[in-house]
């Protein structure tokens, strides 16, 4: 069988963890505290970064768009990519926005800031200054989010894509630490809701680390 070498909190582990719900497909999971750095794990990945997808014949694949790309062209149904180039081309675009620009301006700054160093046990304090600029930050994140849904059921088109994918995982590890401003935002709660409704996310929703206890809300389908 397949095995997925992953962190709970790891919104590109959760992308990887959505797209093979999404497939039906089934995998062993190995949770990795990548901070460790464990030589078992880096033989899998020098890099020492989660998800890491192990397929059953033991080749290694590292790089959650890639993974999820493979999986994806690997396992059609159901499709996550567009087969028009102009439509695929627009839900790489959200992919990379979300990975990119959403990881770098709002995820690193709530869920690194607050959690992940305690987590990898860092000497370093929690960035205030850091910590404030992604409260701020993530407003326009859930207006865009709420712009493009307002076009469309899903952020891409009528159907689930790759881009619903990547922003619930960046967005399911901030509700994790209650830090999503729903109230504020109807348009983005509304979908995620949708997306959240979904069999795929049940495994995301039962997730629940020692010492890091969810909001009471973020298994709740109806918020």
């Amino acid at each position: 069988m397949r095995s997925l070498y992953h962190h709970p909190l790891c919104p590109f582990s959760r992308k990887v963890r959505l797209v093979l719900a999404e497939k039906k497909l089934e995998f062993d999971e190995h949770v990795e505290r990548p901070w460790e750095c464990r030589p078992e794990f880096t033989a899998l990945n020098p890099a020492a970064e989660v998800p890491v997808l192990v397929e059953e014949g033991g080749t290694a694949l590292a790089d959650s768009t890639a993974i999820c790309e493979y999986l994806d062209e690997t396992f059609r149904e159901p499709p996550l990519l567009p087969a028009e180039p102009m439509a695929r081309a627009e839900v790489r675009r959200l992919v990379g926005w979300f990975d990119a620009k959403f990881h770098h301006e709002v995820t690193r700054g709530l869920l690194g800031e607050k959690v992940i160093k305690r987590l990898s046990q860092s000497r370093a304090e929690p960035d205030s200054r850091a910590i404030r600029a992604a409260f701020s930050a993530i407003h326009e994140h859930l207006d865009y989010i709420g712009w493009l849904t307002e076009r469309h059921s899903f952020l891409a088109g009528s159907s689930l894509s790759m881009a619903d994918i990547a922003a619930a995982a960046q967005l399911s590890c901030i509700d994790y630490i209650g830090d999503v401003p729903w109230d504020r935002h109807h348009g983005a709660k509304d979908w995620y809701a949708r997306v959240k409704s979904r069999p795929s996310f049940r495994a995301l929703l039962a997730d629940h680390l020692p010492g890091v206890p969810p909001p009471r809300h973020y298994a709740d389908l109806d918020f």
